[in-house]
């Protein structure tokens, strides 16, 4: 069957035209397949958005080079008409557009232009076996449920209908657009058999799914043993109102049913789901059941290490997977992570053995994929975010066409996302009232401050920055200057750093401003915690979770919500332990001289140190500025003397680059 790319890709043919302008409103140009493949025919690829950047980076990533001689194959994509380019591309240029609309022609367009990109193969194959007359809205979101997502709403006719449905859905953390959830919440609620159910929050929000899930487990073993014990099983329609739930519907779900029961091993395993204390739980030992009952701690632990370990082994993505499926599987391998670095119960001699295979296996993987992959992640559309960069555009369309909204972004300066979960669990244990909806994106590399961090805060690659990539300085202006760019005026933005310890004053002094709607708060401590730690990865664990405990995070949250801020929270990167491999001798030719990262202004010095490293990585430029050449330490090593080790960051390991951003809120009862 003919791939719906192959209708794209047959315009792209090497050395045709140096210039090629494509008017592109659906982004399909950004879905992953087409782009490795524009990129492996060597071509490169600039979105074309504000006109002063687009000129900086046309004149000095092409033109130069042009005119120098150099043969390259640009394409540069607008998201409308390309008569708003300057007339001297427009004199040179071949010219070709694509969309969803002549991709699709019996669909309906605004139903096809809210479905991710990475899902339109699927809807094109669908189409090819079910081919029939033109559909309008509703048979356009019914069709593309059914043959895309799986979903057919007559079929959903009782509990464990429903709760398979959404269990795949949610454990696959499947992205569906809120229009087709719409369609299917709306039709759940006419079939009138689950009007008791709070629909509109466990069908499309995931985190609410599994909150409506917890709160259940335990009344289902609770009645589980007294259905044991001999009693009679109490009635499935009994209300949450006898237990003080916060989701409604019924309070007793049917994770027996064998739809259901097979996702409940894996829920617990990968901390969707917690275990919960139940009396007479001896009377559960060796039930299915276990999994989901706190009772033996050290063969609880055991079981869910070992779980873990079979799982990121048997679903570690391919390097040319899709960055979805690397996200994904980075929350997963963080939690192994944290299990593994477990200052109070260390890993047995087994245990860290196929852990430390396992991590190898991880690391070589993921540098094929970056070296691959990550060149075209920055092109890709900014809702949702896939990198730093991409996070205050995401926050602006928020605050679009709501004059009232607030919102602030919270950067936690070097916190990796296994740390993240260290974090998030002692928040939890302050505030029970805090919702986290997680997710992940990738830092910019070289994973450094410098340059990751000035990415969050400016909303632009670092080619933008070239004068301040090597210093934090100038990233108040650059906040304010994004958010002007939005319609922001200044005084209605705030920027603060070194936050962390002490006290909030400074902080409830800039929110309580009732004119700041956009505010910048930089939390440093875990990246002060990670440049002063001697004791590894286990030491950071064991620090940061100290640090939470003293309350400074659920105090800083706590003050957000009060002033009426919605939070965002992220990291600029994270951290790794890492094993010295030898320091290099350059003198002062280089301009950083990091632990897992090395900047030189030419290449040609970079190569020479390179060529004495059997591990480092002349890393491509993808996204920086000229005369900003990284040689970056793999393989957990670090630039330090031979044996010793250090907690460092710079390099493309999983938990450098892939880090946590979390919207968080904070529900009262």
């Amino acid at each position: 069957m003919v791939d719906w790319r192959e209708t794209i890709l047959k315009e792209f043919t090497p050395q045709v035209a140096r210039l090629t302008l494509v008017a592109d409103p659906d982004g399909l140009l950004v879905e992953e397949g087409i782009l490795q493949t524009i990129h492996d025919r060597g071509f490169e690829l600039m979105r074309y958005e504000d006109p002063v950047a687009f000129r900086f980076a046309f004149e000095s990533k092409f033109r130069s080079r042009w005119d120098q001689g150099e043969q390259i194959d640009l394409v540069v994509t607008l998201a409308s008409d390309s008569n708003v380019l300057p007339h001297d591309l427009l004199q040179t240029s071949r010219r070709l557009s694509f969309n969803l609309a002549d991709l699709f022609p019996g669909l309906s367009y605004p139903v096809l232009a809210a479905l991710d990109r990475s899902e339109i193969g699927t809807l094109y194959q669908a189409l090819a076996r079910h081919a029939g007359e033109p559909m309008g809205d509703n048979a356009t979101k019914d069709f593309i449920l059914r043959h895309v997502f799986g979903i057919a709403p007559e079929l959903i006719r009782q509990p464990s209908d429903l709760l398979r449905v959404l269990l795949r859905r949610h454990y696959q953390d499947q992205r569906i657009p809120g229009i087709l959830d719409d369609r299917l919440v709306g039709q759940l609620q006419q079939s009138g058999w689950f009007d008791e159910w709070p629909l509109g929050e466990i069908v499309p929000d995931r985190d609410a799914f599994f909150g409506f899930l917890q709160e259940r487990w335990p009344v289902f073993l609770n009645r589980l043993l007294e259905r044991l014990e001999g009693n009679p099983w109490m009635s499935p329609d009994e209300h949450v109102s006898s237990y003080g739930m916060k989701h409604r519907g019924p309070a007793i779900l049917p994770f027996d049913h064998d739809d259901v029961r097979i996702y409940v091993d894996n829920l617990f395993l990968e901390g969707m789901l917690q275990p919960v204390s139940v009396e007479k739980s001896r009377l559960l030992k060796l039930n299915w059941v276990e999994v989901g009952v706190f009772s033996d701690p050290e063969a609880d632990r055991k079981r869910r290490l070992e779980g873990l370990l079979e799982k990121c082994d048997s679903t570690l993505p391919e390097a040319d997977g899709r960055h979805r499926e690397w996200i994904q599987y980075a929350r997963l391998w963080g939690q192994l992570t944290r299990m593994a670095n477990d200052p109070e119960r260390p890993l047995t001699s087994e245990h860290q053995e196929s852990f430390i295979a396992l991590r190898q296996r991880v690391d070589a993987t993921f540098q094929s994929w970056m070296t691959q992959r990550f060149g075209g992640l920055h092109n890709q559309p900014p809702s949702p975010p896939v990198m730093v960069h991409h996070i205050p555009r995401a926050m602006a369309r928020k605050l679009e066409g709501d004059g009232n909204g607030k919102i602030v972004l919270i950067v936690m300066d070097g916190l990796a996302l296994d740390q993240w979960f260290t974090l998030k669990e002692v928040l939890t244990e302050q505030s029970p009232d805090f919702n986290f909806h997680e997710d992940g994106v990738f830092a910019w590399v070289p994973t450094l401050t410098s340059v990751s961090r000035q990415a969050i805060f400016s909303g632009k690659a670092p080619l933008f920055f070239p004068t301040t990539i090597q210093t934090t300085r100038q990233e108040p202006a650059l906040w304010q200057q994004f958010w002007e760019g939005q319609g922001l005026a200044a005084h209605e933005t705030a920027y603060l750093k070194g936050l962390g310890d002490g006290s909030l004053d400074e902080v409830e002094e800039a929110l309580s401003d009732h004119r700041v709607r956009a505010a910048g708060l930089v939390v440093d401590k875990v990246d002060k915690i990670m440049h002063g730690m001697e004791l590894g990865s286990a030491g950071m664990h064991a620090s940061v979770r100290q640090w939470a405990r003293n309350g400074f995070m659920t105090k800083l949250l706590e003050l957000c919500h009060v002033h009426g801020f919605e939070i965002y929270l992220t990291s600029d990167h994270g951290n790794v332990e890492a094993l010295g491999c030898g320091r290099p001798t350059e003198g002062v030719i280089a301009d950083v001289r990091g632990e897992r990262c090395r900047i030189y202004p030419e290449k040609e010095l970079r190569t020479s140190i390179h060529g004495k490293f059997a591990e480092s990585l002349e890393w491509p430029d993808h996204g920086l500025p000229e005369g900003f050449h990284s040689l970056l330490s793999t393989r957990r090593s670090a630039f330090i003397g031979k044996g010793s080790r250090i907690v460092g960051h710079g390099g493309i390991s999983m938990e450098e680059v892939i880090v946590p951003v979390v919207q968080i809120s904070v529900a009262r009862k």
